[in-house]
């Protein structure tokens, strides 16, 4: 049986890991290539000029992949699911350290706040604190999501 977490079951100071994911080149330059084509996220050439010096994959790419880690996180154990409704938005969202081809990233989120809805008694949200980090536990990513969650039914 499938255990549901609904936002009465969320308190502050709880915390989860996700990943690793390792990137590769290739996926730094597809998601640049379609999604922010600036030359320092398609090339070392491109980038040769700049502050980053070699390839180094967009922030918005950075911020997808956490995403991408937390969600397969959640279907590793498929008998427990959050109650999850979506997202309010993502607060703080700062790039911290460039991503390079190869680097291995993990996560770490931890609650720090939850609020129930006043308008919406079947909901309330969840504001975490996720940091990314490569495999030199150096941070590349810090921000704030706010999640809505279901509450337990009646």
């Amino acid at each position: 049986m499938s255990e549901i977490v609904y936002f009465e079951d969320v308190a502050v100071g709880d915390r989860s890991e996700f990943g690793p994911l390792t990137i590769s080149r290739e996926e730094i330059i597809a998601f640049a290539q379609q999604f922010d084509p600036q030359p320092f996220h398609l090339s070392d050439e491109g980038a040769a000029e700049t502050h980053f010096g070699s390839l180094a994959s967009s922030g918005w790419h950075t911020t997808a992949l956490s995403m991408k880690m937390i969600v397969a996180e959640w279907q590793r154990n498929p008998g427990v699911q959050p109650a999850s409704l979506g997202a309010l938005g993502v607060d703080e969202l700062r790039w911290l350290r460039p991503v390079r081809p190869g680097d291995t990233l993990r996560g770490l989120s931890e609650v720090i706040e939850v609020k129930a809805s006043r308008s919406r008694p079947e909901m309330g949200s969840v504001k975490s604190h996720v940091t990314l980090f490569n495999q030199r536990d150096e941070p590349v990513l810090s921000m704030k999501p706010i999640a809505m969650f279901r509450t337990r039914p009646a």
